[in-house]
């Protein structure tokens, strides 16, 4: 959850500004430190809480099945948080050190044994997974700001979608438009399923509008 430069919202201080609380599931409440790094700040509680009471719609509260892959696991607040609610596979990307060895640390205080954590580059790794046959319900796609990754990754997830998978996709623009003629040929295999937006968050739940059965 990396976005370059956020201040952290008014009135919080500066121990809250550094953790985060799972929301629901077995671990709710738990806190989740959040590692010092230039530009990391976890997803808006608000946010989050959106997000997954969506896909508990979307899912009917069944997540004893799910395979996710948190590509810019940051906190890992949206990967431990579908681990709480019971997703049985966690895989979570992470690349820089410090911030991997938190994400270490909270695996190991929870015991999360349903978490596989994977240091390194998230285009490579994800390469790497499609090439190996790896498919996944759903990918937190969540990566620093004004790089473009969005726009980089989408095409990277796709093959690792597994028939009716999701994406979950944060972004400083939105990437809902109206006009069909006017949508990059990036975006253009994606249905955009819902969309919102928190002040400069702009959160979407994607999926393909064609899929083969993969998996």
């Amino acid at each position: 959850m990396k976005k370059p430069f956020t201040k952290s919202k008014p009135g919080k201080t500066a121990h809250q500004a550094h953790q985060v609380r799972i929301i629901g599931g077995r671990w709710k409440r738990t806190s989740l430190p959040v590692a010092e790094s230039p530009g990391l700040r976890p997803t808006p509680d608000r946010v989050r809480e959106t997000v997954f009471n969506w896909l508990n719609h979307l899912l009917g509260g069944t997540w004893g099945n799910m395979r996710c892959l948190d590509l810019f696991a940051g906190s890992g607040a949206l990967g431990f948080e579908a681990a709480s609610r019971g997703a049985a596979k966690v895989t979570m990307v992470e690349n820089f050190t410090p911030v991997y060895l938190q994400l270490q640390a909270t695996k190991d205080k929870l015991n999360a044994e349903q978490v596989n954590l994977v240091r390194g580059d998230a285009e490579r790794i994800a390469q790497r997974m499609a090439q190996q046959s790896e498919f996944f319900d759903l990918i937190f796609l969540d990566p620093p700001y004004r790089q473009s990754l969005v726009e980089k990754m989408l095409p990277v997830c796709a093959p690792l979608l597994a028939d009716g998978g999701m994406v979950y996709a944060e972004s400083d623009v939105a990437l809902a438009v109206g006009d069909e003629d006017d949508v990059p040929e990036w975006l253009a295999p994606w249905e955009v399923m819902r969309a919102d937006r928190a002040g400069n968050v702009f959160y979407h739940l994607l999926r393909l509008k064609r899929t083969d059965l993969k998996a």
